[in-house]
């Protein structure tokens, strides 16, 4: 915390009592208000054509796409634990003997020969992890329906239900799904006002279809326009390829009951059963009919749809899904849809309504989705950058539950068995930024999945710590599945790189400092003491003197001046097991824990690691060496060295500005269009080095139809849920910022939102802030945390402290 400045004012504020700010605007705007009107809508006047056409839901455990057709409805389904393979070691037995002889080939300089060897020797094996898979898809074929009229679907992020409605032969026709957190089922009612309708269910297995969610991306432009469907359109049949293992069965009169296997894959043999259950409930005639069910002259219908597998934790695959998926449809078909409805609406809301936001002015836009992203960046839309930051917010809780899996690449989304990259958790930047919007989005509780993992690749990534490193603690390299691999895959060049589990830890305690509190900060202690006892055993000195490196290692997917990766010492590293080693030592104060001698180790071992350097061209260096010049891809998407600007505050424009100036260069020369992640990362990174206007044009560029989905997916391309969590990011970054101790206001507000409001967005220290703002400046401020907690405010070069009275609030509303 700066205590200097001529600025610096002391106050006490209280609950009711307005307090004079100098420099701040006198114009009265008041806080927007939780529940108060703001776009939360995706809508849409066609059907989905491709996957990326339709609309997400999801409750941490589930996920279902919802398609919007008329005829042929469909619902592709996702557990979050159904990936290929079974529980699985892949450490290469010939990686520790291997190990000193690749270090010494790199402080040789012989790097190409360092990769050979890695890649023969230390690698896993298999060198691939396991893919997340889909679960299928539900069709529902609806007869007799003539074209539709006054066509409309919308995804409702207030409510969490996606629905879609249009007119048949003046028959009114609803249908709305959701996906249950408290109950945990997909919950559908199709509803005909003035008719009925007739519609035959069934189930597709991924091996019986195709699937082509990116072929919306036109090769020439990667922009994508709204393809839709017609109203009449039916999947084609496919040879029926379901594998012999798949049954299709009735479950009583009106319920089906699928079962199944995951995927064997990369010699790692089949491991998962899994089942789905479809309930029927609704008037009309219900019958199953061999592998389908069929509904004649209903009304209503509520269709209830449960999903499991035999995962009980990653090393443990004895659970029964079949009794699961009958135990959850059973008891929610004991309950009205009205009482199923307003079950999910109190869950939903009681999280997503702790945020508000609104740029620009508070005005309806009477264009489509699709159309808003299709038309920028040629039109700017603030309303529709509010709706990404509430969208992101919407897709967390939707794919990262407590109980459930983490968000992997797809959040919990994948609609074939091999999606891209395998749709696993890949750790040296994806995964992390997945949960950066959980911090200042006020969605603490998404985060239990991510440090439930972590806590389990502490325990998995021992025996690759003691048997690739001959070290305590444990490692995680760049990628992990739901089985908590933890040995280096896909290649020496991307992933020998035994810092993921160490960012991993960082981001954890990134939550902790915007939820605080003892009893995570315990959880969290075990983990970063075996992070670090893995570093203190495993890092090396530097030949040239220079201190204490990793080896070997790289900097994520980029190759250095001899078009090889692996190297010793890069920035990114040094800067992660800064932050590691501090957060341990910061951990173990706080918790008074009684080991002088690891503590001293630690504190010695930091002080030893090589600071960051700046380069001949005036650049922060990415590698200890300056090769930064020499590298091959100058415009790599990785800016793996900017770590120490976000997500961390090494490099911050306060205190260290060399080093943000170095950090710009290094920037600049990257280049502002990038994969969709890549360009959410520059946009937080421009944020904290306080310049608004280059963040504000990449997250145009973001939002618009290069990287931005009709369905409002992030567009790599292909989809990553990363991207979507990252931009969302860095636009409330532009607006509040929270780091070394204090609270900044408008850090780096584009002249395009003169005016706006958020609430409840939360600050480290878990402080709550409610702002608006006119004219570019401040109006009304309310805070809330804890108790009597002193909150430090920064405006500019104005800094102020307000102290929270005894109700944890403060409320300042009358401006000088």
């Amino acid at each position: 915390m700066n205590k200097n400045g001529a600025d610096r004012r002391r106050f006490l504020a209280t609950t009711g009592i307005g307090l004079a700010l100098p420099g701040l605007a006198s114009a009265q705007l008041a806080v927007a208000q939780r529940g108060e009107r703001q776009d939360l809508s995706l809508w849409y006047e066609q059907p989905a054509g491709v996957w990326v056409e339709a609309l997400p839901v999801g409750n941490g455990k589930l996920g279902g796409m919802v398609f919007g057709r008329v005829a042929q409805e469909r619902l592709q389904l996702n557990i979050d634990t159904l990936f290929g393979g079974s529980p699985y070691k892949a450490d290469s037995p010939d990686a520790l003997a291997a190990l000193p002889r690749i270090r010494a080939l790199i402080d040789e300089g012989r790097f190409a020969e360092a990769e050979t060897l890695a890649g023969k020797e230390f690698m896993a094996r298999p060198i691939a992890q396991m893919p997340y898979g889909t679960a299928g898809d539900l069709t529902f074929d609806f007869a007799g329906l003539e074209a539709p009229t006054q066509f409309r679907r919308w995804l409702d992020l207030d409510q969490a239900v996606a629905c879609t409605r249009f007119v048949s032969a003046g028959v009114r026709h609803r249908r709305e799904v959701f996906c249950s957190e408290p109950d945990q089922v997909f919950v559908m009612q199709f509803e005909a006002q003035g008719g009925t309708f007739d519609v035959d269910l069934g189930y597709r297995h991924p091996a019986m279809a195709e699937f082509y969610g990116a072929k919306a991306i036109d090769p020439k432009t990667s922009a994508v326009r709204m393809q839709g469907a017609a109203w009449d359109f039916r999947e084609p049949p496919q040879k029926d390829k379901r594998p012999a293992e798949l049954e299709i069965r009735p479950d009583g009169d009106q319920a089906l009951l699928i079962t199944g296997r995951n995927i064997a894959d990369a010699g790692i043999p089949s491991g998962l059963r899994y089942a789905l259950r479809v309930q029927l409930v609704g008037d009309g005639k219900i019958q199953a009919q061999g592998d389908k069910l069929q509904v004649r002259g209903s009304g209503k219908l509520t269709l209830l749809i449960a999903g499991a597998t035999s995962l009980v934790r990653y090393d443990d695959v004895s659970g029964d899904p079949v009794k699961q998926v009958r135990e959850r449809t059973t008891a929610a078909a004991d309950r009205t849809y009205a009482d199923l409805k307003q079950r999910h609406l109190r869950a939903h809301q009681a999280i997503f309504r702790r945020v508000s936001i609104q740029l620009g002015s508070p005005a309806d836009d009477a264009r489509p989705t699709n159309e808003r992203i299709y038309q920028l960046p040629d039109r700017p839309d603030p309303a529709l950058a509010a709706l990404y930051v509430q969208y992101a917010r919407y897709l967390l809780l939707a794919s990262s539950r407590p109980g459930s899996e983490p968000a992997n690449l797809q959040g919990r989304w994948n609609e074939g068995n091999y999606g891209p990259w395998g749709c696993k958790y890949t750790i040296n930047i994806n995964t992390e930024m997945n949960y950066w919007i959980a911090g200042p989005g006020n969605l603490g509780e998404c985060v239990e999945p991510l440090l439930r993992m972590v806590e389990e690749l502490s325990v998995a990534g021992q025996h690759t710590a003691r048997t690739s490193y001959g070290a305590r603690g444990w490692v995680a390299h760049q990628n992990t599945d739901v089985w908590r691999a933890t040995a280096p895959v896909d290649g020496p060049k991307w992933g020998l790189w035994p810092t993921g589990g160490a960012w991993l830890c960082n981001t954890l305690w990134d939550h902790y400092e915007y939820h605080p509190s003892t009893a995570l900060l315990k959880r969290l202690y075990a983990v970063l003491k075996g992070a670090s006892l893995f570093f203190l055993d495993t890092l090396v000195e530097d030949p040239k003197g220079r201190g204490l490196v990793t080896s070997p290692s790289i900097s994520p997917e980029n190759l250095h001046h001899t078009g090889a990766t692996l190297c010793a010492g890069a920035a990114m590293d040094r800067q992660i097991l800064r932050d590691l080693f501090g957060h341990t030592l910061q951990a173990h104060a706080e918790l008074k824990v009684d080991d002088p001698a690891f503590e001293q180790a630690v504190r010695r071992a930091r002080a030893r690691l090589p600071a960051d350097r700046i380069g001949a061209q005036g650049q922060l260096q990415e590698w200890l060496e300056d090769w930064d010049a020499m590298a091959p891809d100058q415009h790599n998407s990785h800016v793996s060295h900017l770590y120490a600007v976000y997500p961390s505050q090494q490099i911050n424009r306060r205190d260290t500005p060399e080093l943000v100036a170095a950090a710009k260069k290094a920037l600049n020369t990257r280049g502002d269009q990038a994969t969709g992640w890549a360009m959410a990362w520059r946009i937080v990174l421009w944020a904290r080095l306080g310049d608004a206007e280059r963040a504000y044009s990449i997250m145009n560029n973001l939002l618009g139809p290069a990287r931005t989905y009709p369905n409002m997916f992030d567009a790599h391309p292909p989809f990553q849920i990363d991207g979507n969590f990252g931009g969302a990011t860095g636009i409330l970054e532009m607006i509040v910022q929270s780091w070394g101790g204090e609270v900044e206001l408008l850090p780096a507000l584009p002249k395009a939102w003169p005016q706006g409001s958020v609430k409840g967005v939360r600050a480290r220290g878990g402080v709550e802030v409610d702002l608006a703002w006119a004219s570019g400046a401040p109006t009304r401020l309310a805070l809330k945390g804890p108790p009597h907690a002193p909150v430090t405010l920064r405006l500019g070069e104005r800094v102020w402290i307000v102290k929270l009275d005894a109700t944890g609030r403060a409320r300042l509303d009358r401006f000088a």
